[in-house]
């Protein structure tokens, strides 16, 4: 599966860095006054195309007919993946170019790709580890279908807003990836590792672009291709191999679900709509309350050396999350309570910063 890393992370590194070149004068059209705005200058948001492309074609060479890398992937399958996925990552794409696609119009599509998906592949989440919901999963099927369209449909929007800062949401899809892929592994499935390993080299050739430099970001689209192609992953494998835990996925993305889940929580409190941005998510916290200034030659500099200092810290915080769900992906209590231990420490860190309460030894 190496081939396949090399094949996705050059793909995606090339038409990335030709994207960055070609695409200036569309960045200009990203308003300088959004509340989700941390960085100088003019900056293209179409990272998402090249790892698209990227992840994409390494789909369909590993579905070659004659298996080179004996991940029993039909370039039928991994062909319709690829088709119900595009119409999701291609609505984020236009939001990146034109600014001009609403929430609900790109929520609206990546449910229906999600549908699609679910339709074709024959998905559904019958599982919850829950016994009375398991078993009304199980007579409705479904009820087991709308709830895997609601993941993989969601999944996309919650890694939209993990995406403040360089390299914070591309690191996170990679630790994601290869915890996914090491359980895909363990229970024999080739195929599923094959599907996300591809995306980790597509996320890497964008992340030699974007982090430290900032020289390009992923956008909506590249935040939809990860949303997808990990929700599709992760509600696959644990509908093919019963020893999987339906609680190693969640544990895994608790931090951009939870996010998402308390964001929409905050603003509905507050009285605002779900999808009006702001800056009180919790990277947006950390960047301007526990990371200092630093001291550079111009505001450019200086925003930019503030940026990456930021991601660090919620790379370990992500990494909290996938160790545990690594370590006991098939063991569904102890997986719940290190989600319910995430939610709470979440919580308390939320609040300790938003009261200027944060410990002197995570400041640096």
């Amino acid at each position: 599966m190496l081939t396949l890393i090399v094949i996705s992370f050059l793909l995606s590194a090339i038409a990335v860095q030709l994207f960055m070149r070609r695409a200036r004068r569309h960045a200009r059209r990203y308003g300088t006054d959004m509340p989700q705005r941390f960085h100088k200058g003019h900056v293209p948001r179409l990272g998402g195309a090249g790892m698209l492309l990227g992840t994409g074609v390494a789909w369909l060479v590993a579905g070659l007919p004659s298996d080179p890398f004996n991940v029993n992937w039909p370039v039928k399958v991994s062909g319709i993946a690829l088709l119900c996925i595009a119409p999701a990552v291609l609505a984020g794409i236009v939001e990146d170019l034109t600014q001009r696609v609403s929430v609900r119009y790109r929520l609206g599509i990546t449910i229906g790709s999600a549908l699609l998906l679910c339709w074709l592949l024959k998905l559904g989440v019958a599982r919850t580890g829950i016994p009375f919901v398991d078993s009304w999963l199980q007579a409705w099927p479904y009820a087991a279908m709308l709830f895997a369209v609601v993941a993989i449909g969601g999944l996309p929007h919650a890694f939209n807003i993990i995406d403040g800062y360089n390299g914070l949401a591309g690191t996170v899809a990679i630790l994601v990836c290869l915890a996914i892929s090491h359980v895909a592994l363990q229970v024999g499935d080739r195929q599923l590792a094959a599907m996300v390993i591809c995306l980790v080299g597509a996320t890497a050739g964008f992340l030699i672009w974007n982090y430290p430099r900032g020289k390009i970001f992923a956008g909506d689209g590249g935040a939809y291709v990860w949303g997808m192609v990990i929700a599709l992953a992760a509600v696959t494998l644990v509908q093919r191999h019963r020893v999987v835990s339906p609680w190693f996925p969640m544990l895994l993305l608790i931090y951009p679900v939870w996010e998402t889940v308390f964001s929409v929580y905050r603003r509905f409190v507050r009285g605002q709509s779900p999808g009006d941005p702001d800056a009180l998510h919790f990277h947006q916290l950390i960047f301007r309350r526990i990371v200092r200034v630093a001291f550079a030659d111009d505001e450019a500099r200086q925003l930019l050396a503030r940026n990456n200092r930021t991601s660090p810290y919620l790379w370990i915080f992500a990494a909290l999350t996938v160790v545990p769900a690594v370590l006991f992906w098939n063991n569904t209590p102890v997986l719940m309570a290190f989600s319910a231990l995430f939610i709470a420490t979440y919580v308390l860190a939320y609040f300790m910063i938003v009261r200027f309460k944060v410990p002197r030894w995570l400041r640096p």
